[in-house]
């Protein structure tokens, strides 16, 4: 047991969180201006989207890299077309740079190609012969909203010998994501985990995004962390928006345990960079 008392070990472990978050940004027409408030030389992983497809992420990648950004493109697997493509693809960002990539499933109903699931193009990339340094792959400690839990616990066993580290989806209740952690450990996972969380945003946009993604438990905790009564308090108190401080202190004193692993925050921006940017900057000066 660490004789750093608890409150000290919260303020150290906000500074480990949020020092050199990952911000994740979509490829839309905002990206541009969006990435132009992030700290210089930020770490930025761009999605795959369902409405532009792969080709906006890889364009993005090249852009920003370009910019002198950390770029970590979502190779998507139901996004691919084929060997050919994600040939392309691998050789664009490569040549882009990039050495770090996230390699996610992807939300299509139905794949583009031959590629049904993160494990197979982890698997394809691998037969292809390409290496990057650092690669990603999903967790889900609220599990999925239409995949069972022992399904996605024998995904992650086939697809952890390909990763360097699990990001996991969001979620606003620290302790479904210590628990997590400890269910994943107990299975044999080593992966060092970048905790998914919301950036600062409208609560009414956040609910719904939250709705879309399948975060269920995690809504139910939103509203009751602090009681029905100030949950309306600090809906309309904070004019509306919502903060992660309850999700970043709850994670907090975890962050100098190595048996969770906890390597730092993946940031859900939405393309609502600047609230993110003023609250991270608040916190670390605290």
């Amino acid at each position: 047991m660490s004789l750093t008392s608890p409150s000290k070990r919260t303020t150290a472990g906000v500074q480990r969180l949020l020092a050199e978050p990952k911000f994740e940004l979509m490829p839309f027409d905002s990206f541009g201006d969006q990435m132009s408030h992030l700290p210089d030389g930020a770490e930025i992983a761009i999605t795959a989207s369902p409405s532009l497809g792969i080709d906006a992420t890889v364009e993005w990648t090249e852009k920003a890299a370009a910019e002198g950004y950390e770029i970590v493109p979502h190779v998507a697997a139901r996004y691919i077309e084929g060997e050919e493509h994600l040939d392309e693809i691998a050789r664009r960002i490569t040549d882009a740079g990039v050495t770090s990539i996230f390699v996610p499933g992807g939300e299509r109903e139905e794949p583009a190609g031959p590629y049904e699931s993160a494990y197979d193009l982890l698997v394809a990339l691998d037969e292809l012969g390409y290496e990057f340094d650092r690669v990603g792959i999903t967790g889900y400690p609220e599990g999925h909203h239409f995949v069972d839990d022992e399904t996605m616990a024998e995904a992650m066993e086939k697809k952890a010998p390909y990763a360097d580290y699990i990001v996991t989806q969001i979620c606003y209740n620290p302790d479904a994501v210590i628990e997590w952690i400890e269910e994943i450990r107990a299975r044999g996972i080593e992966l060092p985990v970048e905790v998914g969380i919301p950036g600062v945003m409208k609560y009414q946009r956040l609910l719904s995004i939250s709705q879309k993604v399948g975060v269920g438990d995690s809504l139910g905790f939103l509203r009751k962390t602090t009681g029905v009564v100030d949950f309306v308090r600090q809906l309309v108190g904070s004019r509306g928006k919502y903060t992660p401080d309850k999700l970043i202190d709850g994670l907090a004193p975890y962050t100098d345990d190595p048996d969770y692993g906890i390597q730092g925050v993946h940031i859900y921006t939405f393309n609502q960079v600047p609230d993110t940017e003023s609250w991270r900057r608040e916190r670390l000066a605290e």
